[in-house]
């Protein structure tokens, strides 16, 4: 009867470990200030869903991993129950919140698997333009750098052993990478 108790406690700070990662990741400045991604709760939760549906389409791809998948989506519901009620949103309206937010990031992933699956960066661009940018592509090239860090963040997800998201570790790229290689890229055309 003990032993059972300990599995849950290590797969929960499994899921933790990971949820953690992937958030602290959605969460870094340069999404703001170099991406251009508006700094709002909205952009937050559109940053969030589209790191978090990148690493669960690599978990879907390997059936050791996706228990730890719907883990890892049961946790990013908790924490939006969580933030919904911390934001002063009242018992009675958080269910049709949550419903809400399931909607949206189902229809988000959908149209990212869709993209990444088609390994069109064309079609990525476009999908991250009508739901990070609200549909309005930024001046910058952001949506483009951004399209080509999360094609990159999947390739590194598939380079990762199975066994280091089962033990809690994940490696997301560093975006700020990408955004100097493409100002080079650009540069170079000039």
């Amino acid at each position: 009867m003990m032993f059972p108790l300990f599995r849950r406690n290590a797969r929960q700070s499994t899921i933790s470990a990971l949820y953690g990662t992937i958030v602290a990741h959605a969460r870094l400045p340069c999404f703001y200030r170099e991406f251009v991604v508006p700094d709002t709760l909205n952009g937050r939760f559109d940053l969030l869903v589209l790191h978090l549906a990148t690493v669960l389409n690599r978990f879907a791809k390997d059936p050791l991993l996706r228990d730890l998948g719907q883990g890892l989506f049961d946790r990013f519901c908790q924490d939006m129950d969580d933030n919904l009620r911390e934001m002063g949103v009242g018992d009675l309206a958080v269910p049709n919140e949550m419903k809400r937010m399931g909607e949206a990031f189902y229809g988000r992933a959908e149209a990212y698997w869709a993209a990444l699956t088609a390994a069109n960066e064309a079609a990525l661009t476009e999908t991250i333009v009508r739901n990070i940018y609200g549909g309005t592509a930024p001046v910058s090239g952001a949506a483009a750098r951004l399209a080509a860090y999360i094609s990159g963040a999947v390739i590194e997800l598939a380079r990762q052993d199975t066994s280091a998201f089962l033990a809690g570790r994940i490696r997301i790229p560093d975006p700020i990478s990408v955004v100097f290689v493409e100002d080079k890229m650009n540069s170079r055309k000039d």
